[in-house]
């Protein structure tokens, strides 16, 4: 009974303006509580025909220290507290059909090359706004924003560093890496780019002058031992006496990673002026090696001896969530007229289970392990950089599709046929991912569409994948075996 009800609810909500409700900024009482479980943990990984798909391996692998977190056994079982057995993801149910086809291209596309960081005048936006802090932006009503005022220009040099009007450097530097798995690819609904920025001491000597060759080689540093590609005992200048092991970041580093429409031109798929959103990290303490091994360890016990129970982060919308790892998160994303707010805590919440918990991540992130230029992206983005390590191509093998859900149908007819891959395409992304990462120009603009209908709705709590028609290669409710505590039925 409670399944019909449940689904009855999807149908309603999926039928009605009730998505249309003011978000209120401020509170904490939270609409999915594991929020911080993903989407895609949902998906289903046999299909009608009994064909396998493991997008889960991505995720969930055999990880390397100081991440202890080795959860590769979750790509085979799904252990989840019973609080999260219900799917409220209930936007992926959604038919968005009848929005999209009212959208036209030319609409669309005007909105999307509208920029919402900055404005003509080259100030950040969000930040004039958070300097004078609307009231329902102000958690601890202390008549201040006491989280991160957005300071990059985007404005880079041919290195990648940002600088201001002046020319001088923000610490932001822009590096070009490899999209992660699945989601991430233009291709399934968003651009993005990530920049990383160190503490003032990375930029100076030990005279405390800014001296942009020890920046450099601060960075290098930091590449390296994340990387653990080659240990280095200090860092340089002023920063030789900070804390410095292998896999792990000096206290203070800064990740900004603004997710951006998808701009079709006439070189290629683009990032959009317009931000979906602006995600932003701090790492505010060090934990060692001995830290990182016991919560993981008290995390496994927790689950093993109270497997229903679910993990509480704390944090707000104005200072950010604790990943429990030292890392702070906070985020702003577009509200109904399409200009950047903050992100309440549900919403930011959303983001905090990938950087906190599983085997995929260094010190809590992706993107920097997964660098190969420094540089903001070009005109050229992705176009002949290779797939190292065969790493996509494996990607389709093991899922044999190109997204969790597997509705990406652009790419399963290119690369795919009577469930097998093409071998002369798939030869193709070797030297090139981009054939395979970038959608055509009809798809882009459809999955902007999808997107800019969860915007007009502000329905972010429910889901903020882009699709146009309900999914079907997900679950809706699991049942599990209270003996195992594994998955034995998936409801749809």
């Amino acid at each position: 009974m409670m399944y019909k009800i449940y689904t009855l609810a999807v149908a309603l909500l999926s039928a009605t303006a009730l998505f249309s409700a003011p978000v209120d900024l401020k509170t904490k009482e939270l609409y999915n509580k594991t929020a911080f479980i993903t989407s895609q943990c949902y998906t289903k990984t046999v299909d009608k025909n009994g064909n396998k798909h493991n997008p889960c391996y991505s995720c969930h692998i055999k990880s390397k220290v100081p991440n202890y977190m080795s959860d590769e056994d979750l790509q085979e079982s799904y252990s989840l507290p019973e609080y999260a057995t219900k799917n409220r993801w209930i936007n992926l149910f959604k038919d968005r059909s009848e929005q999209v086809a009212k959208m036209s291209d030319e609409k669309i596309l005007k909105y999307i090359k509208q920029d919402n960081y900055k404005d003509v005048n080259g100030d950040i936006i969000i930040s004039t706004k958070l300097k004078n802090l609307p009231k329902k932006w102000d958690y601890n009503n202390n008549n201040r924003w006491d989280g991160y005022i957005p300071d990059c220009k985007y404005n880079f040099d041919k290195e990648g560093f940002d600088r201001n009007k002046y020319g001088s450097l923000t610490g932001w530097r822009a590096f070009k890496y490899r999209p992660f798995l699945g989601t991430f690819w233009p291709t399934n609904g968003s651009t993005d780019d990530v920049l990383i920025r160190l503490p003032k001491l990375f930029w100076t000597n030990t005279d405390g002058k800014i001296d942009l060759s020890i920046y450099k080689k601060n960075l290098s540093i930091v590449e390296d031992i994340l990387k653990q590609t080659k240990n280095h005992s200090t860092y340089e200048g002023a920063a030789k006496n900070q804390k410095i092991a292998l896999g792990l970041y000096p206290v203070g580093t800064e990740f900004l990673h603004s997710v951006r429409y998808i701009e079709p031109t006439k070189n290629g798929i683009t990032l959009s002026p317009r931000m979906k959103e602006l995600r932003y990290a701090k790492k505010l303490r060090w934990a060692n090696y001995y830290e990182h091994q016991a919560l993981s360890d008290e995390e496994f016990k927790e689950n093993h001896d109270f497997p229903d129970r679910y993990s509480i982060y704390l944090g707000d919308m104005e200072k950010g969530i604790n990943n429990k790892r030292g890392w702070v998160y906070q985020g702003f994303i577009e509200d109904s007229n399409g200009d950047l707010r903050p992100q309440n805590y549900e919403e930011t919440l959303y983001c905090i289970g990938c950087h906190a918990g599983i085997g995929a991540i260094s010190d809590s992130t992706f993107a920097f392990g997964r660098k190969f230029a420094w540089g903001y992206w070009d005109k050229h983005g992705l176009k002949g950089v290779s797939d190292k390590n065969s790493e996509y191509l494996n990607y389709l093998i093991n899922n044999n599709h190109a997204n969790e859900f597997r509705t990406n149908h652009e790419v399963y007819d290119k690369f795919f046929e009577h469930n097998s891959l093409k071998k002369n395409e798939a030869r193709k992304i070797k030297n090139d991912i981009s054939y395979l990462l970038n959608p055509s120009k009809n798809r882009a603009i459809n999955l902007d569409k999808a997107y800019k209908v969860i915007v007009d709705e502000q329905s972010f709590i429910y889901g903020r994948d882009a699709h146009i028609k309900p999914l079907t290669n997900v679950y809706d409710e699991v049942e599990q075996d209270k003996s195992t505590k594994l998955t034995i039925i998936k409801k749809h």
